[in-house]
């Protein structure tokens, strides 16, 4: 398991932008399990939708590269890992998006991935997330590893 203040420690997002909680699961070089936790709290729902709560899908998606991220940063060697302070995760592509269901305030949202391919610094990813295990999100993500 890896909490948020080990989260923060692999990626360069911050509130409001950080959108993993927790990861659950980690195989590396295969798979990740994380969730986050959708609060009426979040500044998001200010404005989408007042009255009418509804979690932005590309924020589902940003979350589904975020959790990708760790995974990358994760599946690194001890000594690339000690030099990821200096790197940072870009999307390439986002492919294959859809959303099946909405998210709202009270949802766990558990992002799902899984390596589809893996070559020197670009990742292809699975991503599925889900809400009480009905899928809610799901792409196909490609990002690059690139120093900052």
């Amino acid at each position: 398991m890896i909490d948020v203040v080990e989260i923060q420690r692999i990626l360069p997002h911050r509130f409001p932008f950080l959108l993993v909680d927790r990861v659950t699961e980690i195989k590396e070089n295969e798979y990740i399990e994380a969730y986050k936790n959708i609060t009426i709290g979040e500044q998001v729902f200010e404005g989408h939708f007042p009255n009418h709560p509804i979690y932005p899908g590309v924020l589902i998606i940003e979350g589904l590269a975020q959790a990708g991220g760790v995974l990358a940063f994760k599946s690194m060697d001890k000594e690339e890992q000690e030099s990821s302070k200096d790197k940072v995760v870009y999307f390439m592509s986002i492919d294959k998006a859809k959303f099946r269901n909405p998210v709202r305030p009270g949802d766990r949202l558990v992002y799902k991935l899984s390596v589809l391919k893996h070559k020197g610094s670009i990742w292809v990813l699975e991503g599925k997330a889900y809400v009480d295990e009905k899928l809610a999100a799901e792409a196909e993500l490609k990002a690059m590893i690139v120093d900052k």
